[in-house]
């Protein structure tokens, strides 16, 4: 059985990528609905295709440049690097801009598609909304385990442990995009969105996606850029950096031998068979709460992936020990997502108690919505730590990296249900500005208030994974530079530790202040338009969608380098200078409190955002209230919270653990 796992992995990811072709296939035949539809659909496009191709030109340049670095260093190591580090780094990177584009490329051709089955049923436009999010959460796993299989397979030899170390790369690679793109699309898409809501609701009083509003394109684009590339990205990332870990790890197990490389392999593509069998087992039908096939989507691709993992672990390979560490990490991928919702659902009593906070004013509810989220951080950090005493407890490191591969197995419907919200967003978007009937609205209101839920609990496995996954690569990490225990007196060390814990301040501040900078232009050019263009607010004349959409690209293209190279360039300086130990400080540090930062913005943001949507559905004096100002100024805050800071952290514990893995053997 240990061999068939390093070729049935690539064959269940070419399955699963061949069915997300098909899928897509199947979403730009349906209806794309009258003329007034397209037209604007048509228009968050071009706006999302043209932000992605000047940023992946952008993105190629750094890639080009690092991959110099990497053949630089690799050679001033004298052969400590393998040269083969450079290829796969570059692969994997193209993987990750390839998933990006497909996922976000489904999701502009679904949104309309959706809104026009809105015209005829909730049910109808639930099922196009889920398989436009398919195609995305399909891709983003058939791509990296194919990509990681195929690396393996051409490059490494299981009786050679330090053949692995090539394949470090295809991380390196996946980690350097998702940091980008997540970056980028959060500055879009935030800045884009304060200017809409600020300008557009607060000042001139016009409803949410008024097509009078500049901005409401440029925000529509920046769902899909965000929310759909950027978290299609991220996972990505996730997914490829604990299978990485895994087989590092795996390979220095030696009681195992193969079967330790072969074991990640396996549940991989059961995962993803499972979510396979999910989606075609669930039918939206005639939903009352389009959340309920959702749900039942989720769970499904988990139960029947735990029964798989039982079967490879136990059956397969008689390591029962090994099924407790999977279950452990699916645990704690659970217990996050319940958590996340009860922190930041509509109708839970968090949300509610923000929403009250509104009466008193801006300054009552930003007290209480930073305080849901400082409270948040209490359960998912327990939970990510009994999780990983719970892996450890049965497999040791090996646990704790399998911890992580279980809890990102089902990536494949997580993402799904995740970029399932941007597209129904968006249909809601272009069924206002298209003047659709009420009705309409109405279902694809049903469908963004459910896609709202789904995109926080993704958002929240989302930072779990990062957790245990940077644990994983951690110990990986530690492992290829030989490091048996770090002594937290050394003053290297603890060094190491305060510049780790500074790092996501800093980080977080300079993307907070990026968002704000992009904003402010946003504001000012929406305030211009309303000003200057005559009949624009009586509708009598179009705004100028198109420079609101190039404010944005043109921001967050300028503003996501120098934290994108900084995530990369200070572990570098900190193992050359200060030694492995110190990057170990380093790695430990940013990894504590990025994660609880990350959390605590998310749900922060996530909380507020809702607390904002129940005033707006008739709470506490609803939609032109005092109270209603007062949650468009805390959502306002906790958008770049939530979408752009937040989500970035995730990827930076990440990056820091994978470039310290590659550069390992260069370190004194």
């Amino acid at each position: 059985m240990s061999d068939l796992g390093f070729l049935v992995a690539p064959l269940v990811a070419a399955a699963a990528l061949i069915w997300a072709f098909a899928t897509f296939r199947r979403v730009r035949a349906e209806p794309a609905g009258p003329p007034e539809m397209t037209v604007i659909a048509d228009a968050i496009a071009e706006g999302a295709g043209a932000f992605l191709r000047r940023a992946y030109r952008a993105v190629a340049v750094f890639v080009a440049v690092l991959a110099a670095v990497v053949v630089a260093l690799g050679a001033a190591g004298h052969g400590l690097l393998p040269p083969l580090t450079a290829v796969t780094f570059v692969a994997g990177a193209a993987c990750s801009l390839l998933a990006g584009y497909t996922g976000m490329r489904a999701a502009v051709i679904a949104n309309v598609r959706t809104a026009a089955a809105a015209t005829t049923s909730l049910g109808a436009a639930l099922r196009v909304a889920f398989a436009g999010g398919s195609v995305m959460g399909l891709a983003v796993p058939g791509l990296g385990l194919l990509g990681v299989s195929a690396c393996t397979l051409l490059l490494a030899d299981p009786a050679n442990p330090a053949s692995l170390a090539a394949v470090n790369g295809f991380a390196l690679g996946a980690s350097s995009v998702a940091l980008f793109a997540r970056v980028a699309g959060g500055i879009y898409t935030k800045g884009a969105d304060v200017g809409a809501d600020l300008v557009g609701k607060v000042e001139a009083g016009l409803a949410e996606d008024d097509a009078r509003n500049p901005a409401v394109i440029a925000d529509n684009v920046g769902d899909n850029v965000g929310d759909v590339a950027g978290m299609g990205a991220d996972l990505f990332e996730s997914f490829v950096g604990s299978l990485i870990a895994a087989l590092a790890i795996g390979a220095m197990v030696k009681p195992l031998g193969a079967a330790a490389l072969a074991i990640p392999f396996w549940l991989c593509a059961a995962g993803l068979l499972a979510c396979l069998c999910a989606g075609a087992l669930v039918r939206p039908g005639r939903p009352r709460d389009p959340g309920g096939p959702l749900r039942r989507a989720t769970l499904t691709a988990e139960a029947l992936f735990l029964v798989a993992a039982y079967g490879i672990t136990v059956l397969g390979y008689h390591q029962p020990r090994l099924f407790g560490a999977v279950a452990c990490g699916l645990g704690v991928a659970v217990a996050i997502g319940l958590v996340t919702e009860h922190y930041t659902a509509a109708g839970r009593r968090p949300v509610a108690a923000i929403a009250e906070a509104s009466q008193t004013g801006a300054a009552t509810l930003l007290i209480a919505g930073l305080a849901v989220g400082m409270t948040s951080t209490a359960w998912p950090a327990l939970t990510v730590a009994l999780g990983m005493l719970g892996a450890y407890e049965f497999g040791g490191l090996y646990g704790v990296a399998l911890a992580a591969v279980g809890m990102l197995a089902t990536t494949a419907t997580t993402l799904t249900v995740d970029a399932y919200g941007p597209i129904a967003d968006n249909a809601g978007g272009i069924a206002e500005m298209s003047h659709q009937p009420p009705e309409v609205r109405a279902r694809t209101d049903a469908l963004d208030a459910a896609g709202n839920t789904t995109a926080a609990i993704g958002k929240g496995v989302a930072v779990g994974s990062a957790a245990l996954t940077a644990l994983a690569l951690f110990a990986a990490y530690a492992a290829e530079a030989h490091i048996v225990q770090v002594d937290l007196l050394a003053p290297r060390v603890i060094a190491g530790l305060l510049l780790g814990g500074m790092l996501p301040h800093l980080f977080s501040a300079m993307a907070m202040r990026a968002v704000g900078r992009a904003a402010g232009r946003m504001v000012a050019e929406v305030r211009r338009q309303f000003r200057e263009i005559p009949g624009l607010l009586q509708g009598t004349a179009r705004p100028n969608y198109a420079r609101c959409v190039d404010i944005s690209t043109a921001a967050a293209l300028a503003e996501m380098r120098v934290p994108g190279a900084l995530a990369i360039a200070l572990p570098l300086l900190v193992g050359f200078v200060l030694g492995r130990e110190a990057l170990a400080g380093l790695l430990a540090g940013s990894l504590v409190t990025g994660v609880l930062l990350a959390i605590q913005m998310a749900n922060s943001g996530g909380a507020m955002d809702n607390a904002k949507k129940a005033i707006e559905a008739g709470a506490h004096g609803g939609p032109g209230s005092p109270a209603h100002a007062a949650a468009v100024v805390g959502d306002t805050v906790g958008d770049p919270f939530k979408d752009t800071a937040g989500p970035a952290l995730n990827i930076l514990v990440k990056l820091m653990a994978i470039v310290a893995l590659v550069f390992a053997p260069l370190f004194r």
